[in-house]
């Protein structure tokens, strides 16, 4: 039998999704044995990953660039309840429980994805107790978001802008020493998410923008440089 020796790319994968914070912490040789049939592919932005009601065999870790779950409301309306990125998972309650998916998952950015075989990951649940640590806190971290967001749905439109600028700063954002960037969704997601129209958002981004509490250092990025500052108009 001839040994087929790993490419530079192949083992470049390997380590990239090895570094995956889900793995942090973990014994190496159960990373080693559970990433082995991981596979990366790169998605260019606004393409469908993952539709509602299909049936899930890989779960989904983003190793660079970001995704919205989508589903839709009884009016047919979209609706986004989640956009995450780099470090994320997705995916993953399908397999757990097996049923269906229950939203789409779509590309807002060029972005990288590592597809793990839905039954490795199950088995790397049941099998070691960090990792279902790690999973349960994931989800209540989830959880958490969605439950302030909610709280939020009877706030002034201020108040709702902020919050999803500070959710994206929480879930994807990166410190600077101007701050923390966050990327620069189109208006129509920041809509979705808040459950705000198109025009009151970008009306409130433009007030926050005069006041020095969000800069745009370049197209694809915002930046707040005063996280508490920002907070503080929810009060």
């Amino acid at each position: 039998m001839v040994e087929r020796h790993k490419s530079r790319g192949e083992l470049n994968q390997r380590e990239l999704i090895k570094s995956a914070p889900f793995f942090e912490g973990l014994p190496e040789e159960i990373v080693e044995r559970t990433t082995a049939q991981v596979v990366v592919r790169e998605h260019p932005s606004n393409q469908v990953i993952l539709l509602e009601n299909d049936w899930g065999s890989s779960v989904y870790f983003i190793l660079e660039g970001w995704v919205k779950i989508r589903t839709y409301n009884l009016d047919g309306k979209e609706v986004t309840l989640n956009i995450i990125g780099k470090g994320e998972l997705f995916g993953e309650m399908a397999p757990l429980e097996e049923v269906p998916r229950s939203t789409d998952v779509i590309t807002l950015a060029p972005t990288t994805i590592g597809n793990m075989p839905a039954s490795d990951f199950v088995n790397l649940i049941h099998t070691e107790p960090k990792a279902g640590i790690r999973l349960a806190q994931l989800m209540a971290r989830r959880l958490r978001q969605v439950n302030r967001r909610l709280r939020l749905r009877e706030s002034d439109s201020t108040s709702r802008v902020a919050d999803i600028l500070l959710f994206l700063a929480d879930g994807q954002g990166t410190k600077t020493a101007e701050g923390v960037e966050i990327p620069n969704l189109p208006h129509r997601e920041l809509s979705s998410l808040s459950g705000l129209a198109r025009e009151t958002v970008t009306r409130v981004l433009s007030k926050l923008e005069k006041k020095k509490l969000i800069v745009r250092p370049d197209r694809d990025t915002l930046c707040i440089p005063d996280l508490g500052a920002l907070e503080r108009l929810m009060v």
